[in-house]
């Protein structure tokens, strides 16, 4: 069965993370609110072409799984809302903003741009544009890992609109058959492009769609960091000790459209506002180091202050960096 995730249950039940683990997610989650800020302004500065999907407000989500991981062995692959993944995996902020802005500096040489971006070394797949397709690759890291026996397991990003799609259903058949080592992560932002989940979904619990499989899923708190990470925790250790997928769904929040070209006008602004004062994932993490005084508000100044001259740094790199050399279209593909 779900447990189902209310803000009440936050509340009671969430973990207590020590100070080392609350610095370190109130750094990450800023790293990537501020990013993603900044990527914002460069798209509506036309140094960003294509598509632009940004992750603020969805912050707690990669950060608490990360945290649950091992890094550089299990994957991780998303969609195409991939910048903040890529950034807590810790990829370079210069790499990752200058593949935005299609430099050869890039993650992808600046042939991938937003949508398109990976990391073989940090064993990131993608930034996947195909809706749902992630499932299935992220299958297949999962079965490559139990092939090898290497004991890694594949985390596989996906929202609530790719929730419906075929392929989803397939991959989960195939990962319950063959046991394989995938923890499916449902990030429930309420929103499957400008169409809300009560709309789309015929059943909107959405960590039960892997019951006829025999999977187990549950709801969870996605704008707490702590309640993610435990969750992911579970999660991993289920797939990595050969019980086979896994499916969590992250009930989260994007404050901003689908992409750039989104205005957003399917929702209310008080919606927002209200989800922004009530359940930032970022000032929940600053509040309690406040009040626990595992730092002063002068030290988390200084975290930001830190932050903003990376995500600067970033930003100049990317304006900078020149673009591929032409020969660079017939690199990289298969004929």
């Amino acid at each position: 069965m779900a447990r189902k995730a209310t803000a009440a249950k936050a509340k009671s039940n969430a973990p207590e993370f020590t100070k080392d683990e609350e610095l370190h997610a109130f750094r990450e989650m800023l790293l990537i609110r501020r990013f993603e800020e900044k990527a914002g302004q460069m798209y509506g500065m036309g140094l960003i072409g294509g598509f632009c999907h940004l992750y603020i407000g969805q912050e707690a989500v990669v950060t608490g799984i990360t945290m649950a991981s091992k890094k550089g062995e299990d994957a991780q692959i998303t969609g195409y809302r991939d910048h903040g993944h890529m950034l807590v995996m810790g990829l370079d902020p210069k790499g990752v903003m200058a593949e935005l802005t299609g430099r050869k500096g890039g993650l992808s040489k600046g042939k991938g741009g937003s949508m398109h971006m990976f990391s073989n070394e940090h064993r990131f797949y993608g930034g996947n544009g195909i809706v749902g397709a992630q499932a299935s690759l992220g299958t297949g890291l999962a079965f490559a890992s139990k092939y090898r026996g290497d004991g890694s397991v594949s985390i596989t990003y996906f929202g609530d609109g790719a929730a419906n799609q075929g392929q989803v259903y397939e991959s989960f058949n195939m990962a319950k058959l063959w046991k394989l080592p995938v923890v499916y992560v449902i990030e429930n932002n309420k929103y499957a492009m400008g169409t809300s989940v009560e709309r789309s979904a015929s059943t909107t619990d959405l960590s039960q769609r892997g019951v006829s499989f025999g999977i187990p899923g549950e709801q969870v708190d996605g704008m707490d960091v702590r309640m993610v990470k435990e969750a992911a925790e579970r999660a991993i250790e289920h797939a990595r000790s050969g019980k086979g997928p896994y499916i969590l769904e992250m009930l989260t929040y994007r404050y901003r459209g689908h992409s750039m070209s989104d205005p957003a006008k399917y929702r209310s602004k008080d919606e927002v506002t209200t989800m922004r004062s009530e359940r930032d994932p970022i000032e929940q993490v600053r509040k309690r180091i406040i009040e626990q005084k595992f730092a002063s508000e002068d030290e988390l100044k200084d975290i930001e202050k830190d932050i903003r001259a990376i995500v600067t740094e970033a930003a100049d790199f990317a304006t900078n960096d020149p673009e591929p050399d032409p020969s660079e279209l017939y690199t990289d593909i298969t004929v």
